[in-house]
């Protein structure tokens, strides 16, 4: 039985990381017509996404131009920072709220802010699209921080509300025995205490900020094109060993995000 469970363990991890990994390995593949047969190693893929000079020509390459390249990303990094903060606040006060103050519906009211995160995003990109048109608002960056918005601070609400429930309440009423006022309670006390949630909701909402595709396809409008929307318009032209070292930065980049919210974590801790 252990030996099955060893077995299930490594199969489970490969099946998860193989197709990973072969996209890494690939971006590396100096071949430019058919990334899947190795012709040799190569760093002009990355050198090409920098806008260095490579020995890549022209008609081998599917990147349009580096500037439309670092535009996409500079609107998916204003999109996904702002999001966060706005998802961050909104979402911290929901969970208080919903947690400290007791009210009639409350169980529907934290259903309902569930629902966004459940809603398939094809289904949540056309309701936004629909209402966008509706109240007559033309699709732009702000169209997209606030379709973002709207499922983000769900994410933020749940992470903060499984911190809040672990936190000892008899702290804050020792707190408030001893003089201190709501707000130097929440600041001095609440605050520190839930920061990890606070932060894990945020970094959680920036990553799921900077990956979305299908809710920002239908929002974008043109002129504010993100990341993926840009990877999604290359891959529509065939896979080429540049996606894959796109693709391979926005893993390395992921992992630094991820690494950053555990050190801060622990010097939470």
């Amino acid at each position: 039985m252990k030996r099955l469970l060893s077995l299930y363990g490594i199969a489970f991890f490969a099946f998860v990381y193989a197709p990973i990994l072969l996209v890494v390995l690939f971006s590396f593949n100096a071949n430019p017509i058919n990334m899947m047969i190795w012709d040799g190693f190569t760093l002009d893929w990355y050198r090409l996404i920098f806008g260095m000079e490579t020995s890549v020509t022209e008609s081998s390459t599917y990147i349009d131009t580096t500037p439309q390249l670092y535009s996409a990303v500079r609107v998916s990094f204003t999109v996904a920072l702002t999001t966060t903060a706005i998802s961050t606040v909104f979402g911290t006060i929901l969970a208080l709220a919903v947690a400290r103050y007791r009210f009639r519906l409350a169980g529907l009211y934290r259903a309902l802010l569930m629902v966004p995160m459940i809603m398939p995003d094809i289904v949540l990109g056309i309701a936004l699209l629909i209402f966008f048109i509706t109240i007559g608002m033309n699709l732009s960056m702000g169209t997209i921080i606030i379709g973002h918005c709207t499922f983000l601070i769900s994410y933020v609400f749940v992470t903060v509300s499984t911190r809040l429930a672990q936190l000892d309440l008899s702290v804050e009423e020792a707190s408030a025995d001893l003089g201190a006022s709501p707000f130097q309670t929440f600041r001095k006390v609440t605050l520190p205490s839930i920061a990890p949630g606070v932060m894990g909701g945020g970094l959680l909402a920036f990553i799921i900020s900077m990956d979305d595709l299908v809710i920002t396809y239908f929002i974008a409008g043109t002129g504010n094109t993100t990341l993926p929307i840009h990877i999604w318009g290359m891959l529509r032209r065939g896979i080429k060993p540049e996606i894959n070292a796109i693709a391979t930065l926005l893993l390395l980049f992921s992992i630094a995000v991820a690494a950053l919210g555990l050190y801060l974590r622990s010097r939470q801790k």
